[in-house]
C-alpha cells in the first residue's frame, strides 16, 4: 500500500467482508498476503486448566487458557481486542488490551453506567511509516461503530502505547499511518492516510439472534398450557420471545399470604442505642405494607422494614433474642461482625436453623467501627428479599474517625419483583432465578420507593450506605452534587476518594459525604446500562431512587473547608503497614468461579449459547425475566473450585491458623452458558483487595465482601483473627442456594 489513500476509501474497506473482529486473540500472527482478502480471527477454544496448575503461570499474552484470565488477569474474551491488517499490510501480533481502571469499588464505570476501560495497544513489528509512503508516524483513533466521529488517541509505536480510556459501549480502535501533524481550523478529526489495523470492542459482538433462532424462540414450547406461575414483569420497553415468557419454573410457587391472621402494619425504622452488655428482643413476624397504594405481606424484624437500626460502641457486647415468628426455619448472620464463630448464624454451620416458634439467642462482640447489617442466613432468597434485614452502626471511640458532616442518613438499598397480582411468587422447595438471581422492578431505599430529605445550603451529608437486594449492583449519583468516598466494609480508606457515582454491589457497604451547594432538587439516581438481548443492543435505564430538597439558608457550621480536603486516615495507613510485606508474596490458594447447567429448556440453551459469545463485566438488570425466573438449582449449580486440588463448595477443605496470612486469588470465569459478577463474603474475618483484573489497588480498606466482574481475577490478603468454622459465599442469595459456597477451619 503505498501513498495517501483517500478516506472514503479507507473506510470502505474496514467496512467490507466477513472479519470476525472480536474473536479472541489467540493467534501468533495477524497478516494478510498481498492483494488478497482480509485475514480472519483464529477461531477461539476453551481450555481447562489442570488441578495443581495455577492461572499465575499462564505466560501468553492476552491469553485466556482457563476461560477466566491470563497473567494480566482479564479474560482475552472479554478485555482483549485484536488487530487485523488491511490488505497488503504485514504486521505481527496487534492487539489493545482493555485493562479496567483503577476504582475504589472493583469496577469503574461513569455516573451513567457505562463500563470505563483504559486502552493500550501492544504490538512487535510495525515497519517504518516512511515504508509505506510520504508518512511519518503511526496514529490511533476512537471511534463509535457508525463512524460517526473519530477521537485522536494519540501517535503509536512498537511495544506498548498508552492510548487513555473509553467508555463507550461499542467502539473501534483504528491504527492509521500520517503525514506530520498540522492543525488545520474547522477541519474534521478523523484519519487523513491509509488504515491498517483495525478492530472492534468485544461488546460488538452482542447482536440480536438471527431467523432460524428468532423462530424458535417465537414458538410456544408449552402449547398455551397453563401454569400455576404468572408471566414475570418485563422491563419497560422489552420484548421477549413467547417461548421464553411461557417457561416455568419447577418448583411449587410460594407467596406469603394473610390468611386468617391479624398481621400488623409495618413500621419505619427506630434507632436503637444500645450499651455494652445491653440487650435486645429481635422478632421475625409478617407485616404488611403500603407500597405505592399495593398491600404486601412482607417480613419484618420488630414490626419494622428495614429492622431496628443497632447502634453500639465498638469493643461493646450486646445479647440478642431471636423469637422467630415467620413459617420458615430461620437464624441471624451478623454480616461484617468478627464475633465468636457460635453465634455467626448460619444454619448446618454454627447453629441449627430455628424452628416456627422458636428463639435463639446471640451474643455480639464488636470490634471494628463502621456500618455493618443482619439478616437471616436460611433460604435468604425469600426471608431477606421479604424484609428481614437491619443496619448495625458501630460508633468508634475517636471523635476524628469520620471527616466532619452537619448530619447522617443511613439507607439500605433494595429492590422487590411486584406483577399485576403483587409479588412475584418464590419457590416453595428451592429457590427460582438461579442463572442471575432474583432482580426488582420496585427499587427502594429503607423500604420505601420515594426516599426524601430537607438539608441546608452547603449541608455535608454522611451516608451510610448498605446493599440489601439479592442480585442488583447499584451505581449510585447524585447529579450536582459533590461525592467522595470515606469508608467501606470495615473501616475507613486509607485516603479519601472523589467519586461521580458509587457501584455497591449486594451486602457491601460504602460511607459517602455529599456536599450540596445550591438550593434546589437534586435526584438519588441509579443509572445503568442495560442489555436487550432480542435487540442485541445496550439500554439506557435510570431509577429515581429519592430526592433532596435543599434550601436557601445556609448550613451551620460551615464544613467547606474541611469537605473540599482528602483526609488521610494516618490509624488506617499504619494498620495496613504491617501488612504490606505479605502483598508481593506467591498466591497461597486459588479458587475459580464457575457454573454448570443442565436439563435447561432447548430454547434456552440455543439462545444462551448465542449470546455466550460477550457478556457484560456487571449485570446491572434483569433483561431476560423468564428464562432466569425458570431456572432452578435442580438446573444450575454455581461453584467455588479450588485450582489446586479440583475440589469444589463444601468439598474444599481450607484450615488455618489464628494469626496466618494468606494471599488468595480469586478467578470469575466466562466459560458458562452465562456468566455473572459475584459479590463474595467471607465470614468472620477481614480482607484486603490488592489487584482486580490485574490492576493494584493504591488506596486499601479492610473488606469482607467484594465485587468479582466477569471475566476477571482479583487478589486478596486474608487476616485470619477469628477461630471456628466460617462460611465463603457468593451473595446473590440465588447463587447462594444454587451451590456456591464453601466453609473453612481457623484453629
Amino acid at each position: 500500500m503505498n501513498g495517501p489513500v483517500r478516506r472514503w476509501a479507507v473506510l470502505s474497506v474496514l467496512l467490507s467482508g466477513s472479519v470476525a473482529l472480536g474473536a479472541a486473540c489467540t493467534q501468533s500472527r495477524v497478516a494478510a498476503p498481498r492483494n488478497g482478502p482480509l485475514p480472519t480471527a483464529a477461531p477461539y477454544e476453551w481450555t481447562e486448566l489442570p488441578a495443581g496448575q495455577m492461572i499465575r503461570d499462564v505466560k501468553a499474552p492476552c491469553a485466556d487458557l482457563t476461560g477466566g484470565s491470563g497473567p494480566a488477569g482479564r479474560s482475552s474474551g472479554l478485555y482483549c481486542l485484536p488487530l487485523l491488517a488491511a490488505p497488503g499490510f504485514e504486521v505481527g501480533a496487534a492487539f489493545v488490551e482493555l485493562r479496567l481502571p483503577a476504582s475504589p469499588f472493583g469496577i469503574a464505570v461513569t455516573a451513567d453506567g457505562h463500563q470505563r476501560y483504559d486502552l493500550t495497544l501492544i504490538t512487535d513489528s510495525l515497519p517504518e511509516p516512511h515504508s509505506l509512503g510520504a508518512f511519518t508516524r503511526y496514529a490511533a483513533w476512537l471511534a463509535p461503530m457508525t463512524l460517526a466521529e473519530f477521537l485522536p488517541l494519540g501517535d503509536v509505536t512498537n511495544g506498548e502505547s498508552p492510548l487513555g480510556e473509553s467508555s463507550l459501549n461499542q467502539f473501534l480502535v483504528l491504527i492509521s499511518a500520517e503525514g506530520p501533524a498540522k492543525e488545520t481550523p474547522g477541519a474534521r478529526v478523523g484519519p487523513s492516510g491509509p488504515v491498517v489495523l483495525r478492530g472492534q470492542s468485544p461488546s460488538a459482538r452482542l447482536r440480536r439472534p438471527d431467523l432460524l433462532n428468532f423462530l424458535l424462540g417465537a414458538a410456544d414450547p408449552a402449547g398455551g398450557a397453563e401454569s400455576a406461575w404468572p408471566v414475570p414483569p418485563a422491563p419497560p420497553g422489552l420484548t421477549m420471545l413467547p417461548a421464553l415468557m411461557q417457561l416455568s419454573p419447577t418448583a411449587t410457587p410460594y407467596r406469603l399470604e394473610s390468611g386468617a391472621r391479624r398481621i400488623p402494619r409495618a413500621r419505619r425504622r427506630q434507632l436503637v442505642q444500645l450499651a455494652d452488655g445491653d440487650t435486645l428482643l429481635l422478632e421475625a413476624a409478617p407485616v404488611i405494607k403500603k407500597i405505592r397504594g399495593r398491600e404486601l405481606v412482607l417480613l419484618g424484624f420488630n414490626g419494622q422494614i428495614p429492622g431496628p437500626l443497632i447502634e453500639v460502641d465498638r469493643d461493646a457486647t450486646i445479647i440478642v433474642n431471636l423469637v422467630n415468628k415467620t413459617s420458615w426455619p430461620s437464624a441471624v448472620h451478623w454480616h461484617g461482625i468478627r464475633l465468636e464463630n457460635q453465634y455467626d448464624g448460619v444454619p448446618g454451620v454454627t447453629q441449627d436453623p430455628v424452628p416456627p416458634g422458636g428463639s435463639f439467642t446471640y451474643k455480639i462482640y464488636f470490634p471494628d467501627a463502621g456500618i455493618y447489617w443482619y439478616h437471616p442466613h436460611h433460604r435468604e432468597d425469600v426471608l431477606q428479599d421479604l424484609g428481614l434485614y437491619g443496619n448495625m452502626l458501630v460508633r468508634s471511640e475517636r471523635a476524628d474517625y469520620y471527616g466532619p458532616a452537619n448530619r447522617e442518613e443511613v439507607l439500605m438499598l433494595d429492590d422487590l419483583l411486584v406483577g399485576g397480582d403483587g409479588l412475584f411468587p418464590y419457590g416453595q422447595e428451592e429457590a427460582t432465578h438461579s442463572l442471575m438471581g432474583r432482580f426488582g422492578n420496585l427499587l427502594l431505599v429503607n423500604g420505601e420507593p420515594e426516599y426524601s430529605l430537607r438539608v441546608d445550603r452547603g449541608e455535608v451529608v454522611r451516608f451510610f450506605l448498605t446493599n440489601v437486594s439479592n442480585t442488583r449492583t447499584f451505581n449510585l449519583s447524585v447529579p450536582g452534587a459533590a461525592l467522595k468516598v470515606v469508608g467501606s466494609d470495615v473501616g475507613n480508606f486509607e485516603r479519601e476518594e472523589w467519586v461521580n457515582s458509587v457501584v455497591i454491589a449486594p451486602a457491601e457497604r460504602y460511607v459517602v459525604h455529599a456536599r450540596f451547594d445550591e438550593p434546589g432538587l437534586y435526584s438519588l439516581l441509579n443509572r445503568v446500562q442495560g442489555i436487550d438481548h432480542l435487540g442485541g443492543r445496550f439500554r439506557a435505564e435510570t431509577d429515581t431512587l429519592g430526592n433532596v430538597e435543599v434550601r436557601g439558608v445556609d448550613a451551620e457550621p460551615d464544613l467547606s473547608d474541611a469537605f473540599r480536603e482528602l483526609r488521610t486516615d494516618s490509624a488506617a495507613v499504619r494498620e495496613i503497614d504491617r501488612y504490606r510485606h505479605h502483598m508481593d508474596r506467591p498466591v497461597d490458594h486459588e479458587l475459580l468461579l464457575t457454573m454448570e447447567a443442565r436439563d435447561l429448556p432447548f430454547v434456552v440453551e440455543r439462545l444462551m449459547q448465542l449470546d455466550s459469545v460477550w457478556f457484560s463485566p456487571v449485570e446491572w438488570s434483569g433483561t431476560m425475566p423468564m428464562m432466569n425466573a425458570a431456572s432452578t438449582p435442580s438446573q444450575v449449580t454455581w461453584t467455588l473450585r479450588d485450582a489446586m486440588t479440583g475440589r469444589e463448595n463444601l468439598d474444599i477443605d481450607w484450615q488455618f491458623e489464628v494469626g496466618d496470612v494468606v494471599k488468595i486469588r480469586i478467578t470469575n470465569r466466562r466459560d458458562v452458558i452465562h456468566a455473572m459478577q459475584h459479590p463474595i463474603h467471607l465470614h468472620g474475618q477481614r480482607f484486603l483487595v490488592l489487584s482486580v483484573g490485574g490492576v493494584p489497588n493504591e488506596n486499601f480498606v479492610w473488606k469482607d465482601t467484594m465485587l468479582l466482574p466477569v471475566g476477571v481475577s482479583a487478589d486478596i490478603l486474608l487476616e485470619l483473627s477469628n477461630p471456628g468454622r466460617w462460611m465463603l459465599h457468593c451473595h446473590i442469595a440465588e447463587h447462594l442456594e444454587s451451590g456456591m459456597k464453601t466453609v473453612f477451619t481457623v484453629y
